[in-house]
């Protein structure tokens, strides 16, 4: 059997990846379905084993200069994949524009006729590996080729996996492209958004910000990515305030990280709070950008250290209370240039009037071509409005290679976007380009790094993008109101939880997280398919707060005595004491209680509360109505009753038996006590029986 493959490295690299998500998705579906509705045959949806080759030049290179590729064997077969040969060719027909290049990467699609430049031998891939070579053209093979954009194929004949029936050959292909660079290359700049998203929604813990910043953590690697580089920074200023609000508690590669972007020479401006989209809140028709809550109620004064004391004969308590950042500097981006934003792409020229109210009239808005008309180079001007064009075909050639897996496939990206820049400078002679790439936290040091070296060529910083020369240009965009309508809703969730967090001492400890994530959820680069989901998951969790305090459900009471405390659980899943007042009402005045009790809930409890009640007349069955609310009145929870059973009158029956039985008690044991007393009496003899006993045989004798 002979498998041909003559779709680009690139194409089928792709390919290979949607097979294995495919297989992904079988193997989903199993574990969510019964056996029994299993399909029957879930392995033929398995994608075949395959042989795929990727190719890249090593970057750029002059007319009439040598050549360097190197090349990637993927054996995805269950089989070794013997030796062979890798044959490199090139179409000495130029791309003439973006189209035609993306016609060739992606389909495969070249306008002449192949050459071949040169073979290289193949050792044999272990089942499952990739193998890597590389291969040199001599510059006399190149001879001829004028500054352009040629595309290059790298083609793997005569290995074979398997034997017998099972015997396959490989003939799989790659696509790339060979830059012949001019003399003066563009001037180009490139963006590089340094975001970090935390688990919780809110701010980095320590022990995120100490895997982030350790030595093999992803912010480490932006810095080391952009060190010694002219990219502009667009920084997240969550990062920093997450590190500063932890004081003396920040892990010290933490600390030692912020320093280090603070010393960095790059031009920088800082992205909204959490990457926030201003796009979505101009859509939302919000009277200002939204800004981060009071991050102030996050800080513990043990973090930070007691301020010098002032020499003075009696120091006072103030001279030793910890001297504590305000919001301003928890947040702050150091020279950072004011003014900027990057939103999301669907901005039109309403949003852009609406920017300067947020902003002020010199506010620059970061936009990608593709929504605008009539866009040359990095500066514009939209109905009046600064802006800063992104080329997305380069950005997202370059966003790519910035993410890629291994060299090879890096290099590819890189290669593509260093084409696509030759030919967007051609299209825009004497202007600076400019790249923006994707928010991404998957990029490594060496990608990022070897990415800004191809393409960011005397780079343009922010004041030189700002005093070019501009173009007028006029916004196509759509706006996507369904983003408006959530955060709408999102801040009506947020105006509840503010009236809800008047039950804590510091209501900042919910409301600081709790606008932190709206803006995250809100943030730039949240996907489209990712964007429902969040929305969906903060509300729930909103719910789930709103319901965490609240009365658990009584059972029947009765009452046996006039006067007896009556228990209610109060129940708080928060993670922090609470303040309420409980309102009890009674249905029938036969019962009086006390109609306000001052309760504080522990955190993460039950607490046990008595409302003191009295019966006053009558017996017979009532419900007791409790309701919360906080200090402030603001309702909490949902309220709850109880059936109360009065049996008021059994006191006094009861008090009347029992005295009764004691009136018994005392007749019977003064009658038993008087009856003993007069039998013990009728048996003793009197005073006058003794007399005649004791003279009687003396008259007897008398009388003889």
């Amino acid at each position: 059997m002979t498998a041909t493959s003559p779709i680009p490295g690139l194409r089928a690299r792709a390919r290979r990846l949607v097979g294995r998500l495919g297989a992904v998705a079988v193997v989903a579906s199993l574990l969510t379905f019964p056996a029994a509705v299993a399909p029957a045959s879930a392995a033929d949806d398995e994608p075949d084993p395959t042989v795929t080759v990727e190719v890249a030049p090593a970057g750029a290179i002059l007319p009439d200069a040598p050549l360097s590729a190197g090349l990637s064997l993927h054996n995805d077969t269950p089989d070794r994949l013997t030796e062979g040969v890798l044959t490199l060719a090139i179409d000495r027909t130029a791309l003439t524009d973006a189209d035609a290049l993306d016609s060739w990467l992606d389909d495969g699609t070249a306008p002449g006729v192949f050459e071949t430049l040169a073979t290289q031998p193949t050792e044999a891939v272990r089942a499952g590996e990739t193998g890597t070579t590389g291969i040199e053209v001599p510059a006399t093979a190149l001879t001829g080729l004028a500054p352009g954009v040629y595309p290059l194929r790298a083609t793997l004949n005569g290995a074979t996996t398997g034997v017998g029936d099972n015997l396959s050959t490989w003939s799989p292909s790659a696509g790339s492209v060979v830059v012949i660079q001019a003399a003066k290359p563009a001037a180009v700049s490139v963006l590089v958004p340094i975001t970090a998203t935390p688990k919780n929604g809110s701010l980095l813990t320590a022990d995120e910000l100490a895997d982030l910043t350790a030595p093999a953590g992803a912010l480490t690697a932006q810095l080391d990515g952009v060190a010694g580089t002219g990219a502009i920074l667009a920084i997240d200023p969550s990062i920093p305030a997450a590190i500063r609000v932890l004081g003396t508690s920040a892990p010290v590669s933490a600390i030692d990280w912020l320093t280090r972007l603070d010393t960095l020479p790059n031009d920088r401006f800082a992205l909204q709070f959490g990457d926030a989209d201003a796009a979505t809140q101009a859509h939302a028709k919000l009277d200002d950008l939204l800004g981060p809550a009071d991050l102030t109620g996050l800080i513990k004064p043990s973090d930070f250290a007691a301020a010098t004391p002032t020499p003075t004969p009696t120091p006072t308590p103030d001279q030793t209370e910890p001297a504590l950042p305000d919001n301003a500097v928890l947040t702050e981006v150091h020279r950072a240039t004011p003014g900027i934003l990057w939103p999301r792409s669907d901005v039109t020229d309403d949003d852009l009037a609406m920017f300067g109210r947020y902003l002020g009239d010199d506010a620059l808005t970061v936009l990608p071509d593709t929504v605008l008309t009539g866009s040359a180079g990095a500066r514009a001007t939209a109905d009046g409005r600064d802006v800063l064009v992104v080329d997305d075909a380069i950005s997202r050639r370059l966003s790519d290679a910035v993410i890629a897996d291994d060299a090879t496939a890096r290099d590819a990206g890189i290669a593509a976007a260093q084409g696509q820049l030759f030919l967007a400078a051609a299209a825009t002679p004497n202007r600076p380009l400019l790249i923006g790439l994707d928010r991404s936290e998957k990029r490594t040091a060496e990608n990022l790094h070897a990415a800004l070296a191809a393409v960011s060529t005397s780079p343009t910083g922010i004041a030189g993008l700002r005093d070019a020369t501009p173009v007028k240009v006029q916004s196509t965009a759509t706006p996507e109101q369904g983003r408006a309508a959530s955060l709408q809703g999102m801040l009506d969730d947020e105006s509840r939880l503010r009236a809800f967090s008047t039950i804590l001492e510091q209501p900042l400890v919910l409301l600081a997280p709790e606008r932190t994530q709206v803006l995250r959820v809100i943030g730039v680069g949240v996907s489209e398919k990712a964007f429902p989901k969040q929305v969906i998951a903060h509300r729930s969790a909103t719910v789930e707060t709103l319901g965490a305090v609240g009365i658990q459900d009584p059972g029947p009471v009765q009452l046996f005595t006039s006067a007896a405390p009556l228990p209610v659980w109060i129940r708080n899943d928060l993670p922090w004491p609470v303040n309420l007042t409980l309102f009890t009402e009674p249905s029938d005045p036969r019962l009086s209680v006390q109609e306000q009790t001052t309760v504080v809930a522990g955190a993460a409890s039950n607490t046990r509360v008595t409302v003191p009640v009295e019966a006053r007349v009558g017996s017979g069955e009532l419900e007791v109505l409790f309701r919360l609310t906080s200090p402030t009145g603001v309702p909490i929870g949902a309220p709850s009753s109880a059936t109360v059973t009065v049996r008021a009158d059994w006191e006094g029956i009861g008090l009347g038996i029992l005295g009764g039985v004691i009136v018994v008690l005392l007749g019977v044991g003064i009658w038993r006590t008087v009856r003993r007393r007069r039998r013990a009496g009728a048996d003793s003899p009197g005073p006058d029986a003794a007399d005649t006993d004791a003279s009687g045989p003396a008259s007897e004798k008398e009388s003889e």
